[in-house]
């Protein structure tokens, strides 16, 4: 990746990781950004509890041993707090559906 970039979007990827990958591609991705520059990641996150997860598999007709193994979910909080961390700014979560969410922040202007 060579930036710097204004946005960087990502959909139903960065959920395939492992968990210290996902946190090391999202500072990646801040040094990578423009000041103002934006992330976008509509993404595939954990559910909170077992029962959820098992109402998200139902809603999609997917049994839990066809599940796919490569998923290595992770909690949307967990994500959203990491980019604070990182230092992006108007880090939100604009949409969630079960375990489906859509969450972004900002580099800071210089």
């Amino acid at each position: 990746m060579v930036g710097p970039f204004d946005a960087v979007v990502s959909c139903f990827a960065i959920h395939h990781l492992r968990h210290e990958r996902k946190h090391a591609l999202y500072a990646e991705i801040f040094a990578q950004l423009s000041p103002g520059g934006i992330f976008a990641n509509l993404e595939h996150v954990a559910s909170p509890t077992e029962a959820l997860h098992h109402r998200f598999l139902a809603a999609l007709a997917v049994r839990p041993e066809d599940e796919d193994p490569s998923n290595k979910l992770l909690a949307l909080d967990t994500q959203l707090s990491w980019l604070r961390e990182i230092g992006f700014s108007d880090v939100d979560c604009h949409w969630k559906w079960l375990e489906l969410a859509l969450f972004s922040g900002r580099k800071p202007e210089a």
